[in-house]
């Protein structure tokens, strides 16, 4: 009979390693740690975009990357791979996020999601009717939905360095708020932002949804099976003249909210195949003829304990968190302060899209909500004072990865293009001081 090793008897190295992974996973998961890597990755780009090495910047972002098959070739920018391939994962867990609220979370009842849906559709107006008095031009006018998004991972992260004085309830109505944002920001992406719709595209796409939905229906659980269908709904969307990040949501949406159904619960799975095998030599025999099987069973019950929409989302967080955005960041972050125009239509771009973060988010979050409360047609969620409400609307106006993103759909000229990119980083550096300030005031008194 073997005596079960113990503590001790593990190597000191692996004892080491051991500890140190454990460590990095519980900060990695913090959330504050994922908005302070997005806000260095931001100020790297800004450092090294303006300073003698600037040419460089450039120069890097562009080099071009190409994959081939045969005689087909496809190469394109590194800009290009950040923005239109990365990024449609950022929008896949984006999708996930909304599937898996409108399931089980803050919108899965219309008597919660009401507040944050009235609450948000004021933080899109507001800041779109305030940009839109500042620019007439119909160049600028086209940016009119840059400051009305708001970055999740940026804005959760703020409020977590805020500690845990912050009522939950507070964190969950921003949460559904930004996650509302979110869905009108892909909704505006896909109506205004879209051109010269070709229906080749969308039979291209279909197939792949069709594709996927397929998988779905014989029990295919191995997410790795999917790349295939899904890399065809975003060669559809490409084709079609949609923005192809878009495909990202469409799959995040169709991901199943219910585990896969299966003959034995998992855990009853579990459960038998461990008792067989405790009881089964083949374990010390090592016989791989013999474990084959109830190993494959225990991976099968262990993947299905939880749905799809939430595995998926847990393994990509941590990549998207740490990897998608600070390389989104830091590849178009990088704004030459010097070679903004901010003589007219710049500088209106510029300023529109600051004071529309800054001013016309909380303006219009907290707006929004006291009408929809004033009017009997909500209320505020308990331990969620008007306060709170205040410190959701100001942190509401860091826009930043969604901002960037849609000015660069918005505006074709570079000169415009840089005079939004620094309205929205002046707009949410400014939104984060005064949430973290108006936050440590709100959570002392409350």
């Amino acid at each position: 009979m073997h005596n079960r090793p113990t503590f001790d008897d593990v190597p000191k190295a692996q004892r080491l390693a051991e500890q140190a992974f454990s460590t990095l996973h519980r900060f990695l998961h913090v959330e504050a740690v994922s908005g302070v890597a997005l806000l260095v990755a931001a100020a790297a780009a800004l450092f090294w975009a303006n300073s003698r090495y600037d040419h460089s910047y450039h120069e890097f972002w562009n080099l071009q990357l190409s994959i081939g098959f045969g005689d087909y070739v496809f190469s394109r920018s590194l800009h290009f791979w950040v923005n239109d391939v990365l990024m449609t994962i950022f929008f896949l867990v984006v999708g996930m996020e909304i599937k898996r609220e409108i399931h089980e979370g803050a919108l899965s009842r219309f008597d919660q999601a009401i507040l944050p849906l009235i609450a948000a559709a004021g933080g899109v107006i507001v800041p779109a009717l305030i940009y839109l008095s500042l620019n007439h031009d119909p160049a600028g006018v086209r940016g009119w939905a840059v400051p009305t998004a708001t970055d999740i991972a940026f804005a959760v992260g703020v409020l977590a360095l805020l500690g845990r004085k912050i009522p939950v309830n507070v964190r969950v109505l921003l949460l559904a708020l930004a996650i509302i944002d979110d869905i009108i920001a892909v909704m505006i992406i896909a109506l205004f932002y879209s051109t010269g719709l070709q229906l080749g595209g969308f039979a291209i796409a279909s197939i792949g949804v069709l594709g996927v939905l397929g998988l779905q229906r014989i029990g295919i659980g191995s997410a790795l099976l999917y790349v295939l269908p899904g890399s065809l709904v975003w060669i559809g969307f490409m084709v079609a003249g949609i923005h192809p990040t878009l495909a990202g949501v469409v799959l995040g949406l169709i991901t199943p909210a219910r585990a896969i159904p299966m003959r034995e619960p998992p855990l009853e799975v579990l459960s038998r195949v461990l008792k067989q095998l405790r009881s089964s030599d083949a374990v010390n025999a090592k016989d791989p003829h013999r474990l084959e099987r109830p190993l494959r069973d225990l991976r099968v019950a262990h993947r299905e304990i939880l749905p799809p929409v939430s595995r998926v989302q847990m393994a990509l967080h941590p990549w998207v968190a740490y990897g998608v955005m600070p390389v989104f960041a830091l590849a178009n972050a990088g704004v030459g302060i010097t070679g903004a125009d901010l003589t007219s239509g710049g500088q209106l771009v510029m300023m529109g899209t600051s004071i529309a973060l800054v001013a016309g988010k909380p303006l219009g979050v907290v707006g929004a909500a006291w009408v929809a409360v004033r009017l009997s047609w909500c209320r505020l969620a308990p331990d969620v004072s008007w306060g709170g409400v205040c410190l959701v609307g100001l942190l509401a106006g860091i826009g930043f990865t969604m901002s960037i993103f849609i000015s660069m759909l918005a505006f074709s000229d570079e000169a415009l293009l840089r005079a939004a990119k620094l309205g929205v980083l002046l707009g949410s550096l400014v939104a984060a001081t005064l949430g973290l300030g108006w936050g440590a005031i709100y959570a002392r008194w409350r």
